[in-house]
């Protein structure tokens, strides 16, 4: 088939419960594939990883003109994105507030053990809607101060602002950047109003701490707080229940690997569920100027498309990529990315990774599948499947 169409067919709903294939295409038709809409797609790992780490490679949509806002740091060049990340991480991380995650591991194992109790023998039970979705909400929701019943709301926002940010090749993108636009002002006031009701009378959440940040230096102003609360209530759970549920789904599909149920192998199990089945697939970078790439030529302003999950299944960097292997040695995957972007969230999606599929992999052993493959996401970006029913 025609390698410029690449991009079409990977984003194709039809694609969503195996792109492996187009994948293996991709990385044979060499390290740039310029597409029919003036993209170029990426997908060996040694370029993928080189390119995340290139500072001529620009993360911010506006350096090609589209948008007018200003984004949130996650699509920020340094200087400004080392800025606000450095602030948004403040309550967060290390190392002004090294305890916060590890703090929650006892919440996050309470909450897991709670959710998991109806899961009988006998039931059909839902592993996204009853398990992978709720577990990562409620514990973004504890973290950021956020009331849990207000849940729903902040549901349709989310959805709205991770269509807006999928990859649409051919497609006209007005209205759901215009639905995702008004989302992300919705919830930026919703969260903006939430962390105003605690200035002055502090909580121990995150929203408390960028209210009263006590330095003017270190404080961020009311629109990087909306902007940076909105990024960490949608990144703080987008990626986990895919994490989760693909997790899951693997775990199911390679039944052999149940049986190692060693908790020493359950970290490692983890980082090859990163790399077989990541919760995020691609990454949109935009030269500053005209680079050559492996001896492509790509103009300034264009599209480069970072196949993150091909990358990971490159033979050229891992020994048979194709197979899962939960004790895979020298697992250096980009499943969270690489560069002064790498996730900000990997240390949490981690810890409640470990909780969630520990608790569920004894109840695994007679599950089985009621379809496979389940019904996907339609985002192509953060794939994973929008519902993964078993039988227990």
């Amino acid at each position: 088939m025609d390698s410029a169409t690449l991009l079409a067919r990977i984003t194709d709903y039809a694609s969503r419960p195996n792109p492996y294939p187009l994948y293996a295409e991709l990385r044979e038709a060499g390290p740039v594939v310029p597409q029919a809409d003036g993209s170029y797609l990426i997908g060996t790992y040694h370029h993928i990883a080189a390119l995340l780490h290139d500072p001529r490679m620009s993360a911010d949509p506006r350096t090609r003109g589209e948008a007018t806002h200003k984004p949130p740091f996650l699509r920020l060049d340094d200087p400004e994105h080392h800025r606000l990340r450095t602030l948004a991480m403040r309550p967060f991380g290390p190392p002004h507030s090294p305890g916060r995650v590890d703090g929650m591991r006892g919440e996050i194992d309470r909450i897991t053990r709670e959710l998991l109790e109806p899961f009988e023998a006998g039931r059909q039970i839902d592993i996204v809607d009853d398990f992978a979705y709720p577990l990562p909400v409620t514990v973004i929701c504890r973290l950021l101060g956020v009331p849990h019943e207000d849940e729903p709301l902040f549901r349709a926002w989310s959805d709205a602002i991770v269509a807006a940010a999928d990859v649409r090749p051919d497609e006209d993108a007005a209205e759901p950047d215009k639905a995702g636009d008004q989302a992300r002002m919705e919830m930026g006031g919703y969260l903006l109003n939430l962390a105003e009701q605690r200035r002055g009378k502090p909580g121990d959440d995150m929203l408390s701490a960028f209210a009263n940040e006590p330095d003017p230096a270190l404080r961020l102003t009311d629109e990087e707080l909306a902007e940076t609360a909105v990024l960490l209530l949608i990144a703080g759970h987008e990626t986990t229940v895919n994490l989760i549920t693909n997790g899951a789904l693997t775990l199911l599909r390679h039944p052999e690997q149940l049986d190692r149920r060693e908790p020493e192998l359950l970290p490692r199990a983890v980082e090859e569920l990163l790399r077989y089945e990541p919760p995020v697939h691609m990454r949109e970078r935009i030269p500053h100027a005209d680079i050559d790439i492996a001896g492509t030529l790509v103009p300034a302003g264009a599209s480069v498309v970072l196949v993150l999950a091909s990358g990971n299944r490159d033979p050229m960097r891992f020994r048979d990529p194709d197979r899962f292997d939960a004790a895979r040695p020298d697992n250096q995957h980009l499943g969270f990315g690489s560069g002064i972007h790498a996730c900000y969230g990997g240390p949490l999606a981690r810890v409640e990774a470990y909780a969630a599929l520990g608790a569920l992999l004894p109840r695994l052993g007679n599950a089985r599948l009621v379809e496979d493959p389940p019904p996907y996401r339609q985002n192509a970006m953060l794939r994973g499947p929008r519902h993964l029913p078993i039988h227990l």
